[in-house]
């Protein structure tokens, strides 16, 4: 495993923009071939699939709770262009959701692929 402080660079700036004032600004690191998937589940046996390209992810940023959830590194590495994020989301600093984020980021240094999975129902403590 990398060392996390240089570990997925990509994916680290990401999240402080997603957990920042203007969340919307992740996509101008979008490349124009761009596409997503983003399994959220909520813990109660139901998850939503936000998947598609751009607009997929203007819908994803729009029915978010800006400023409520905070993206915490718990580990991450990078291999070539593709980075891997191991996270927690918390609430108020309390920890609600683990998730684990796979990116590629092309040559002109913006993001082709997400894939996201969040789950309520395991930790890695």
């Amino acid at each position: 495993m990398t060392d996390t402080s240089t570990a997925a660079p990509f994916l680290t700036a990401w999240f402080a923009i997603l957990d920042g004032d203007e969340p919307s600004k992740i996509l101008d690191l979008i490349s124009d071939d761009f596409s997503l998937s983003i399994l959220f589940s909520t813990g109660d046996g139901k998850a939503t699939d936000f998947a598609g390209g751009r607009d997929a992810l203007v819908g994803y940023l729009a029915q978010r709770e800006k400023g409520a959830l905070t993206h915490h590194l718990l580990s991450a590495t990078t291999t070539g262009k593709d980075e891997l994020f191991l996270g927690e989301v918390r609430r108020g600093g309390v920890p609600e959701a683990s998730f684990v984020a796979a990116g590629r980021v092309g040559d002109d240094h913006r993001l082709q692929r997400l894939l996201i999975g969040r789950s309520s129902q395991i930790r890695f403590p």
